[in-house]
């Protein structure tokens, strides 16, 4: 089984700062680390061919420095990798990025695609869901867990917010992973050895059968017109309580709406 991961390289959040002069995000000297969803992208994937065989490839559309972060998914057991970079991919949203994506995959052999659900510095759910609609591939979103794989089809627990389906779906397919569905391996030294004998291979604009008036700016129907910071305001006073008679108070004022199973 060939598997494709789509990997992205985000700002680490818990670092983010807002240029208040441009309302704009400070990148520069942010630590970038690999998209929670994602990763949990690479774990399946990895475990998948533990179980059943095949190859893990991961592919990733971003800046030239984001090699550093490729090396660090074969050191986690990855076979191939590929760094979609170019000038004229800059400015794409997320129809143009998956406009990218999707013409690349098409010249790749694969049986599954694993998209993390969201990035966390879009946090829109998008790319993944236009990928599997550029490829005319079925595709199932949100999973939590898998369950196995059998004739030629993949079974999966797709999960909402207070129900679970069991999907099967046929290959070639696209499934987007979230975070919470298992524990990433770390880095181990054998494959940490082995990074150094792996090229990441390079794909730029000139290697894509696209028109470039489908991407960058240009190509991307999203316009930002303004971005700011949501003020913070005080809606009721300060109250300095015991433990005891703030969890009553608390208590009394979310139970009006609290669902009380019969």
């Amino acid at each position: 089984m060939n598997i494709i991961v789509l990997v992205k390289q985000v700002p680490d959040t818990t670092e983010i700062k807002i240029d208040k002069e441009t309302n704009t995000l400070i990148r520069a000297g942010v630590k970038s680390i690999i998209n929670p969803d994602d990763l949990a992208g690479v774990e399946a994937a990895l475990t998948l061919k533990s179980l059943y065989g095949g190859t893990v490839t991961t592919v990733t559309m971003g800046p030239p420095h984001a090699d550093k972060m490729i090396t660090s998914l074969y050191a986690r057991g990855v076979d191939n990798a590929y760094l979609l970079t170019d000038r004229k991919f800059a400015g794409s949203d997320t129809w143009a990025t998956s406009k990218i994506l999707s013409t690349f995959i098409k010249t790749l052999d694969y049986d599954l695609v694993i998209a993390g659900y969201q990035a966390i510095d879009g946090d829109t759910a998008q790319v993944g869901p236009q990928i599997a609609e550029f490829l005319d591939i079925p595709q199932v979103t949100h999973i939590l867990k898998i369950d196995e794989v059998k004739d030629n089809k993949i079974t999966l627990e797709k999960a909402y917010e207070d129900e679970t389906h069991i999907v099967r779906v046929p290959f070639p397919c696209l499934i987007s992973t979230v975070r919470e569905m298992n524990e990433p391996r770390l880095m181990n030294a054998f494959d940490i050895w082995e990074t150094y004998d792996k090229n990441i291979n390079i794909i730029t604009f000139e290697d894509l059968d696209i028109d470039q008036k489908d991407i960058g700016l240009s190509g991307s129907p999203t316009r930002v017109k303004k971005t700011y910071t949501k003020p913070v305001m005080q809606k009721s006073p300060k109250e300095v309580l015991e433990p005891e008679e703030a969890a009553k108070k608390i208590a009394r004022l979310i139970y009006p709406y609290m669902e009380v199973s019969q």
